[in-house]
């Protein structure tokens, strides 16, 4: 082979591999995924006070990354969930761990954001009850950009009778934990603890300021 043909040869090849580079780097738009959740929770929020009926939530935790290295935008997160002919959309995002804010303008890069989310009901949809049934769970997002909402997860759950049974209890709510050796989620339900009563405080803080002064 002549120098100026394998010169060639090697400068095509680098030309390819700078196209290839720029394209996965700066160029492709790539989208969002997210990892199998490893808790999932139906129940309800808890109510900002005891005056407040509480609205009716899943929660989730997950790792949402980018399959680009610019990352995208995630403009909004929602869950639809099915029963027999029911369909709820849960449209009110809030994320974070320590901290928790609405869900808007969420940036998902390479690495991933990994989070809690709550999806509550809008505040005109109370009557929504978790009864016995199979659900099927699917998120949606809308990124930035596209037409169209993508769907990143879907699974179907269960409530027995004796689950749901169990969530008539007031405060009570339903965990699906997932079961790596199953391969499926296991549920359980738990209750809430109530908020302590002012009132009952304050008795018993002047209870023990009376046994301090004696």
């Amino acid at each position: 082979m002549p120098p100026s043909a394998f010169t060639t040869i090697i400068a095509i090849v680098s030309l390819v591999l700078s196209v290839t580079t720029a394209w996965l780097t700066l160029f492709r738009r790539g989208t969002v995924k997210m990892t199998q959740p490893t808790v999932i929770f139906f129940g309800p929020d808890a109510p900002k006070s005891e005056l407040n009926r509480a609205l009716p939530k899943v929660f989730l935790r997950t790792l949402l990354f980018a399959t680009s290295k610019r990352g995208r935008i995630v403009e909004s997160l929602h869950i639809a969930l099915s029963r027999s002919e029911t369909r709820q959309n849960f449209n009110i995002w809030v994320y974070g761990n320590d901290h928790l804010v609405r869900g808007s303008g969420l940036f998902v890069g390479e690495a991933g954001v990994e989070a809690n989310h709550h999806f509550l009901t809008p505040h005109d949809a109370h009557s929504f009850e978790f009864t016995a049934g199979q659900y099927q769970l699917e998120v949606f997002a809308r990124l930035l950009g596209d037409a169209n909402q993508i769907r990143l997860f879907s699974q179907t759950l269960t409530i027995t009778s004796e689950l749901a049974a169990a969530l008539t209890e007031p405060k009570a709510g339903i965990y699906f934990d997932w079961g790596p050796d199953s391969a499926s989620y296991v549920p359980y339900v738990e209750k809430r603890p109530s908020r302590p009563d002012p009132e009952d405080f304050l008795k018993v803080l002047h209870g023990l300021v009376g046994e301090v002064q004696r």
